[in-house]
């Protein structure tokens, strides 16, 4: 299975809910080696970073087996808002 930024994307906001997902292949040659990725999920709420991370992590245990580099930022509705009108 390749992992794409798609994929990534739609597991996301199936499994966890997400309203929001923003994925970017950091990789340098785009070979899907490493991803950069924002979410943002109702679920979210009343949640720990490490918490959130972890929901991340298990909705996309498959695919980080072959990801080399997985970089996420995870935030509720609440904190998006905030984060865009600034």
């Amino acid at each position: 299975m390749s992992v794409t930024p798609d994929v990534i994307r739609e597991k996301l906001i199936a499994e966890i809910g997400a309203i929001h997902v923003d994925v970017e292949d950091t990789s340098p040659n785009r070979c899907a080696a490493s991803f950069k990725v924002l979410v943002v999920s109702p679920q979210f709420e009343g949640k720990p970073l490490l918490q959130r991370h972890r929901m991340v992590n298990n909705c996309l245990a498959e695919e980080l087996k072959e990801i080399h580099a997985f970089e996420q930022k995870t935030l509720t509705p609440e904190q998006w808002e905030k984060q865009k009108a600034q």
